[in-house]
């Protein structure tokens, strides 16, 4: 049974992000979130009252900053915001992700400096509990003032209006709550504002895909380890020496994951055995890998950060009574976070590539069949699979272009720079996705290298690696639809199952 995670501001970790967004763990508010909630909703309450001029409360937005709203049209003013701003395009976003705005959303207000009321949070956490998951398009929102547009459509549901998803069917917002027992809202003073002033969207999306990827680093140390015994790689790369020298703990730990995984292998060769040297995509892995494990480190300090951040504009501090006017909404923080995630990933997959190349190429993979098949000719073997990674390696070049050195100006220049975070995430989180593919095809290959050979006795780690990919792809003897197997191998790979079996063999890889 999944276990209740309760939100307090500051605690919410990536392990309890996923267990919510795709383990249905429930969620709740902690009490002493409540009680900042309340005090920051009566702050708010006496600051209309009094009728001082407060920005997005009692102003128009954006460029309409000096505009004055009378008392009788604030809550009017939030209807408005939520409407204006439902201009989303293109597919809706995943289950997971529209879950994890919903509760990062929630978690930032429970923080107590955005002056709703508890029922607005409560909304969003019956929605997770309840599955009422609002159909938001994955397009329209340029990082800052937060993610106005998707977070706009995310609210709808809430007010009755909308669409969501429930129980699998796409019906009204309003048919939804209503079928899962949550009654709509109405808003108040700054509390539209409050629910869509904020970088959820693009934390959900980036902390997804760098949990993802968490899995995918030591998951590819796991397999090119497997390449390394595969090719009779040299075992004296990755000695200990060599890494502790450099200094440099990501390459450090990928090289002791490697050395783990052969440990027993009777296919790896020392120094001059077979040969003097391997390529560099053999013999510098722990460099490669282990430099995205350090991009990686900074990656999850960012998101875990903003996972807790208080993240709306303007901000209420019930200590002082002050209500400031700032810019926590602006996402260049997980822009360059994201961006970050997005090199580091590609470059996996880069050499990923590489190494299969080398293992279909007559001419590189030290006395194997061309392209893996017995009967090459008749067979194509494993030379489309090595197409496909290609392909993905040379679009993710092109989507690990930043786009957090981009800005165009908006609201009439009021808002001169944005992070395009969103964006920043989307594209990450897609070179993940090619990334898990591109490692599947490389234990693919590299499970039929070891069956093409001699048998010998594996490592301790790559025969637990094999053994796993077997029980899902079988060898290739000859030319078969290949489609399936690949998306197999990429869902072993990137649901962690791989790296679970290897480890129960191993112990926890670095």
């Amino acid at each position: 049974m999944a276990h209740h995670i309760s939100l307090n501001g500051g605690n919410l970790t990536f392990e309890d992000f996923i267990s919510v967004t795709r383990k249905n763990a429930s969620v709740g508010i902690a009490d002493e979130a409540i009680t900042r909630v309340n005090d920051s909703r009566k702050a708010v309450d006496s600051l209309v009252a009094e009728g001082r001029a407060m920005y997005g409360i009692n102003t128009g937005f954006g460029r309409f900053a000096d505009v004055a709203i009378p008392e009788d049209e604030v809550n009017l003013l939030q209807i408005n915001l939520i409407l204006s701003d439902v201009c989303g395009v293109g597919n809706p976003l995943p289950r997971d992700v529209v879950r994890g705005m919903l509760l990062l959303r929630a978690n930032s207000l429970a923080n107590g400096f955005s002056g709703v009321r508890p029922i607005l949070i409560d909304t969003l956490l019956e929605m997770i509990n309840k599955g009422v998951h609002p159909v938001i398009p994955e397009k329209g929102s340029v990082g800052s003032s937060g993610d106005l547009c998707p977070l706009s459509h995310m609210v709808l549901p809430m007010l009755g209006l909308g669409e969501a998803e429930y129980r699998g069917q796409v019906i009204s917002g309003s048919d939804a709550m209503e079928k899962a027992g949550i009654p709509v809202i109405s808003l108040r003073a700054k509390e539209g504002l409050a629910l869509i002033n904020g970088t959820q969207c693009m934390t959900s999306v980036a902390a997804h895909a760098y949990y993802d990827s968490s899995i995918l680093v030591k998951s590819a140390d796991a397999i090119g380890a497997l390449t390394v015994e595969s090719l009779r790689g040299i075992i004296n790369a990755f000695d200990p020496r060599i890494h502790s020298i450099r200094k440099h703990k990501g390459q450090m730990d990928s090289a002791a994951n490697v050395r783990k995984m052969l440990e027993g292998s009777e296919y790896t060769t020392r120094q001059g055995e077979l040969r003097v040297q391997d390529a560099y995509s053999i013999r510098c892995t722990p460099q490669i890998h282990g430099a995205s494990r350090l991009a990686l480190d900074y990656v999850a300090g960012v998101f875990g950060t903003e996972m807790n951040a208080v993240t709306d504009n303007p901000l209420v501090f019930t200590d002082s009574g002050d209500v400031f006017s700032g810019g926590n909404f602006h996402g260049q923080p997980m822009a360059i976070a994201s961006d970050t995630l997005a090199i580091a990933i590609a470059e996996m997959g880069n050499v990923s590539e590489r190494r299969i190349a080398k293992l279909v190429d007559p001419a590189m993979n030290h006395g194997l069949p061309a392209f893996l098949v017995k009967q090459g000719g008749i067979n194509c073997g494993f030379m489309i699979p090595q197409y496909v990674a290609a392909a993905l390696v040379s679009e993710n070049k092109v989507l690990a272009h930043p786009a957090s050195v981009d800005s165009i100006p908006t609201s009439a220049g009021q808002e001169d720079h944005v992070s395009m975070g969103t964006i920043a995430a989307r594209k990450a989180a897609t070179i993940v996705e090619h990334v898990k593919m591109i490692l599947g095809i490389e234990l693919m290959c590299a499970a039929q290298a070891i069956d093409l050979q001699e048998k010998r006795g594996m490592g301790r780690g790559t025969e637990a690696a094999y053994k796993a990919i077997r029980s899902k792809v079988e060898m290739m003897e000859n030319d078969r639809i290949f489609a399936g197997d690949q998306n197999a191998s990429a869902e072993l790979v990137g649901s962690g199952e791989l790296l679970e079996a290897v480890e129960r063999a191993t112990g926890p890889l670095a």
